[in-house]
């Protein structure tokens, strides 16, 4: 090493291999992190345009699902008991 902290290197890869289209596999704390890619339609995403409608679209569905799912199961449960 010289007095400027710098690393002398001597570069031996060769000029054909190229990897500037390689991935980077993350590492570190930050790699838990799950992210999911997906496709959408073109008619879905002129709704959706981004992650962030795309997520709170599909909460919405979720919580809909839900209590609909609640409801029906409280109109089920009454005509079991009033046959």
């Amino acid at each position: 090493m010289n007095q400027n902290s710098e690393i002398d290197m001597e570069d031996d890869l060769l000029p054909e291999y190229d990897f500037t289209q390689m991935t980077v596999v993350a590492r570190g704390q930050g790699r838990k992190k799950s992210t999911v890619t997906v496709n959408l339609d073109p008619d879905v995403a002129k709704l959706f345009p981004n992650s962030v409608s795309v997520n709170e679209g599909l909460r919405l569905l979720m919580r809909l699902i839900k209590q609909n799912s609640s409801q029906l199961d409280d109109q089920l449960s009454m005509k079991s008991e009033n046959p």
